[in-house]
């Protein structure tokens, strides 16, 4: 080959990354903050059901292990901080009210931990639920800004936490919108998601479009309240 032809010829570019190819994380250790309440408790149930490990954690850590004899499958119960050391990935299912307040004193202990906020910040009226903005932009923007030493993703927003507790129900018919700066975090939350049958994560971009996502559970409210339902979101052509 001329040094002609060698300028002329195009250079070899990677093949695109598959983005169903995702990480197995089967292994891993999944900590539920609020692990007592309805949310944390569905997914808690859920993903040790699917062969996870999982600690649930509350402020009362006989609370949080009364919780996990109930829901069996192998979960441990543990106040939030040690909760929080013990896991791989912790989901912060708490209530809005007292989000920042927990996320900030349990900031050294989940340091190095990829946190993933499923908060949804609501208010309610006699008209409905409606949703509120927080001063950061949204709760996964406020965890970021109180945990700079974490990995902070959001997901797991849309659940039915009556379909989630319900040991009738095989697979749970939804698609989970997953934002994050880092991919690689993404698709360890993308994965989590499709541990449970039916259940699948989607890419939903950076953290700065969670505000949108976490304000759709008020629109799901009020499609719950007309149809009687538990309503979930399904992602089409993808």
């Amino acid at each position: 080959m001329t040094s002609s032809d060698s300028a002329q010829a195009a250079p070899q570019k990677a093949p695109a990354k598959d983005p169903w190819d995702l990480p197995d994380v089967s292994g891993l250790v999944v900590g539920v903050l609020g692990g007592t309440g309805p949310q944390g408790k569905g997914l808690a149930y859920r993903l040790a059901k699917a062969g996870q490990k999982v600690i649930i954690g509350s402020r009362a850590a006989d609370r949080a292990r009364t919780a996990a004899e109930e829901l069996g499958h192998g979960v441990e119960g543990a106040d939030n901080a040690e909760c929080a050391r013990r896991s791989d990935v912790v989901i912060v299912a708490v209530p809005w009210e007292g989000h920042g307040d927990t996320l900030a004193s349990l900031r050294e202990d989940l340091a190095g931990k990829l946190v993933v906020d499923c908060v949804n910040p609501l208010g309610f009226d006699k008209k409905g639920a409606y949703a509120l903005r927080p001063e950061e932009g949204s709760a996964a923007e406020q965890a970021a800004a109180l945990l700079p030493h974490s990995r902070v993703t959001a997901a797991f927003h849309h659940l039915s936490a009556v379909l989630l507790q319900d040991p009738s129900i095989e697979e749970i018919d939804t698609d989970v919108m997953v934002l994050g700066e880092e991919r690689a975090d993404v698709e360890t939350v993308q994965a989590l998601a499709g541990r449970i049958p039916g259940m699948r994560g989607v890419f939903a971009g950076r953290l700065r479009n969670a505000h949108q996502v976490e304000s759709l559970v008020a629109n799901l409210i009020s499609v719950n309240r007309r149809y009687k339902a538990h309503a979930g979101l399904r992602v089409t052509d993808v």
